[in-house]
């Protein structure tokens, strides 16, 4: 069985890399192909589903333990 939010860790890291191969490509003295607003949604796309990743899990951990309240 797959951990909770291992779909969208996997998108985000997906996301993150292009993001990252652009900025190399930039780097290197290459021709980029995301403008300054691509790689802004593509960072905030990539954030977004590190953000979904981490809430999924933190609900998966919290729904399998009893909750005591003191």
């Amino acid at each position: 069985m797959r951990k909770a939010g291992s779909i969208a860790l996997a998108v985000a890291a997906v996301v993150f890399a292009v993001f990252v191969t652009n900025i190399v490509i930039g780097a290197s003295g290459g021709s980029v192909f995301l403008s300054d607003v691509g790689e802004m949604l593509t960072l905030f796309l990539a954030s977004a589903f590190f953000v979904i990743a981490v809430l999924l899990r933190e609900y998966a951990r919290a729904a399998g333990k009893p909750r005591t309240h003191s």
